[in-house]
């Protein structure tokens, strides 16, 4: 596969840019981020008030008129994580992205992500604010939102993103 699976959702001035792995199976096949029916994403957004309403998948264009955009590590494969191979990994065309657009943030949507772009291993990461930064531009570690994630599921991290980005507690 040549093109990205999913379109970035990038614009100069953002206030963060959330980046998954790759796009999972089912968003694929709807062309549309986080479009699985057990991913959180979409739910979380709204209830740590970055978004005024519960958005279907396939509204992720709008994203950027509430100052999030969209991205992945791996733009050019998809489905469940375990399939990634290191040849799948864009590390350089993220940096060259996150450098042009230069959010506010950006929001790693899970370890794995994280872990591929920083070249950390996945125990010496923690959530939540980062104390270093991808290409000028301060991180934030976040749970993966993937129902497959379910397991390591907190809105805490996701809560101080949010207090972070509006500098009040909207959760």
């Amino acid at each position: 596969m040549t093109q990205s699976v999913l379109p970035d959702v990038l614009e100069p001035g953002l206030h963060v840019v959330f980046c998954g792995t790759q796009a999972g199976a089912v968003s694929a096949m709807r062309g549309a981020y986080y479009a699985g029916p057990g991913n959180k994403f979409w739910t979380i957004i709204h209830e740590i008030g970055l978004v005024p309403e519960r958005f279907a998948p396939q509204r992720f264009r709008e994203l950027p008129r509430y100052g999030i955009g969209l991205t992945d590590v791996a733009k050019r494969s998809s489905g469940p994580d375990s399939a990634l191979r290191g040849n799948h990994f864009d590390v350089a065309g993220l940096r060259d992205r996150i450098a042009a657009h230069r959010p506010r943030w950006l929001a790693f949507n899970g370890k794995r992500a994280a872990q591929t772009a920083l070249g950390a291993a996945a125990g010496s990461l923690g959530y939540g604010l980062q104390t270093v930064t991808f290409a000028g531009v301060g991180i934030f570690i976040l749970p993966s939102t993937s129902g497959a994630a379910a397991g390591y599921w907190s809105p805490e991290p996701w809560k101080e993103l949010a207090l972070a980005m509006t500098g009040h507690d909207k959760a």
